[in-house]
């Protein structure tokens, strides 16, 4: 370690301890800052010499360094304290580099400033993030287990509950800043954005003002909230939204994007979604937009027009394993009454891509087939069935009546029976899949693949549900249900960064599986012993300069590390 003096453009002097070390994989020698000191002329106020001062210090820190490396001696009768934890995770010093890349910890020093508060936002921040992406849980959980990671943690329970109503305050504030960040890190890509919708349940009775029943994407009868995503065209999620649970999917799409293109200056942009948010007023205000819309189409809600259309076998390309595929230039009448209760009626100049995959057919078949034994199932006992447990598979029912006071079905077993014409009518249109475009000047190929990346939105919703565990939310106030989102959205941010730098090497759920694996026991005299390592420590090694193999570590060695991956 030595003592490094940066001479700035402003004439002042800026001091530092640095060391140098070498990168286990590239075998290249690189400066780490151990401890930035400050400049000069302020540290001369506080000593008399500081060079002479921090020279000593440095001394004392090497000392203290080759005494932890010194020989360290065992004993086999050695036993755990009663109730003791002496496991800590290593691995979130990756998640830290790439939190620390955003400067999420600068923005909240300068939100600090502002407010009367003791406990430090950063400090409860990093870890409400962290333990959402390794040890997902409750606030409580992760407060109770914060001595996990080698960072400050000097507040209390109350502390990370206040935190969190401080955090709803700026949670726009910090997404634009994230974003501000990327774009300068990355040269973020918006000409393409994908959006999409999903909802978040929580396990209570009372609804409230955000908290509302809707139609759940996974069935269930709680209240939830609907969260808005808008991506980027690298996968890299840009902003949120959260909206009552009530609120249709395709109102939601023109709020977020208005305040978006304001804000963040994103300009113009194609934007990608699902059938849900194909609306007329949506296709509207998106065709006369700077970037327009890339949208899918349900062929057996489209009108007969379009049905005729996708069957009709003249047009059609034939592609190799059975695939098949036309378009044409259409000219969509879209009528639909605007914000003000105004009615607009427009022409909005059209690309439809049909095309037909075999992969599709089979498996709308197979999706199918369940409702199609749930019919059969209903036809010969209707007694174990309601209007409630009936949706979907009613429609190849002949004759089902309901009471309209208790939902019972009051068909006789004799009167019902299957539906074969509509499952006829349905099974005409499987395989068959439309995508829409107001860029109808674009070739077909790009209209495709640029509706093909919507999986990745789609990939992380599931992340953020599964890996994440951010449902059901275990917040009641609607200030910390927005600050809860906003922690797993900043996770989200986090991992999908690290997995971008790892080239897509890895899943995020093998990347996080690593991570949290990559832990280490204190065994004696500040030594921690290393016992996992693999294929996705070796990459993060190597972008982040960290031997993820090294069996043993000093605490002084590992504060090192903490320390310089903030600087990375």
């Amino acid at each position: 370690m030595h003592l490094k003096r940066s001479p700035r453009k402003n004439g002042r002097e800026y001091l530092s301890i640095v060391e140098k070390r070498r990168d286990p994989v590239s075998k290249q020698s690189k400066t780490i800052t151990i401890k930035s000191l400050g400049y000069l002329d302020v540290l001369q106020k506080e000593h008399s010499d500081p060079i002479t001062f921090f020279l000593s210090e440095i001394e004392q820190m090497e000392a203290e360094k080759a005494e932890e490396k010194a020989a360290l001696k065992l004993s086999i009768d050695s036993t755990h304290r009663v109730n003791g934890n002496e496991r800590r995770n290593f691995g979130y010093v990756a998640l830290s580099a790439v939190y620390h890349e955003l400067g999420i910890h600068r923005f909240l020093a300068t939100r600090q400033k502002s407010l009367n508060v003791e406990y430090n936002l950063n400090s409860i921040m990093r870890l409400l993030v962290f333990f959402r992406l390794l040890e997902p849980g409750s606030k409580k959980k992760a407060f109770e287990n914060k001595g996990y990671f080698f960072e400050r943690t000097d507040f209390n329970l109350v502390d990370v509950y206040r935190s969190l109503s401080k955090f709803a305050t700026f949670k726009d504030s910090l997404q634009l800043w994230m974003h501000e960040r990327i774009r300068e890190k990355y040269g973020r890509d918006t000409t393409i954005t994908y959006y999409d919708v999903t909802n978040y349940y929580f396990e209570i009775d009372e609804q409230d003002d955000l908290r509302r029943k809707g139609v759940s994407k996974e069935r269930r009868p709680d209240p939830i909230v609907q969260m808005g995503l808008l991506m980027d065209n690298s996968g890299i999620p840009i902003a949120y939204q959260l909206f009552p649970g009530n609120t249709n999917d395709c109102m939601t799409l023109l709020p977020i994007l208005k305040r978006i293109r304001r804000e963040y200056g994103t300009g113009k942009a194609v934007v990608v979604s699902d059938k849900g948010l194909n609306t007329a007023r949506n296709a509207y205000y998106l065709a006369n937009s700077r970037g327009g819309y890339v949208f899918s189409q349900t062929v057996r809600g489209g009108n007969a027009e379009l049905k005729k259309y996708v069957l009709n076998k003249n047009g059609y390309d034939e592609l190799e394993s059975g695939f098949k595929k036309k378009s044409r230039q259409f000219t969509r009448r879209v009528e639909f009454e605007d914000f003000d209760g105004k009615t607009i009626t427009a022409n909005i100049a059209e690309k439809q891509v049909i095309f037909y995959s075999p992969e599709y057919d089979r498996k709308a078949k197979a999706d199918r087939a369940n409702t199609i034994n749930k019919a059969k199932a209903i036809i010969q006992n209707p007694k174990n069935f309601n209007k409630k447990n009936t949706y979907g598979a009613a429609k190849y029912i002949n004759q089902i009546e309901y009471n309209k006071d208790t939902g019972e079905i009051i068909t006789p077993v004799s009167k019902l029976s299957f539906n074969e014409e509509a499952l006829k009518e349905d099974e005409k249109y499987d395989g068959y899949y439309v995508i829409v475009s107001s860029r109808h000047f674009e070739s077909d190929e790009w209209i495709i693949d640029t509706y093909k990346g919507l999986w990745r939105i789609e990939e992380t919703f599931k992340v953020s549900k599964s890996d994440l565990e951010a449902r059901p939310v275990r917040v009641s106030r609607q200030d910390r249900i927005e600050a809860h989102f906003l922690i797993c959205f900043v996770a989200l941010v986090i991992i999908r960064l690290l997995q971008m730098n790892l080239k897509n090497l890895f899943s995020t759920t093998k990347i996080l599986d690593s991570l949290s694996k990559s832990c280490c026991s204190h065994l004696k005299d500040n030594v921690y012993m290393f016992d996992y390592n693999d294929d996705v420590l070796h990459e993060v090694g190597s972008l982040f300069g960290i031997d993820f193999g090294q069996k043993f570590r000093t605490q002084a060695d590992i504060k090192n590390v903490v320390a310089s991956i903030k600087g990375f």
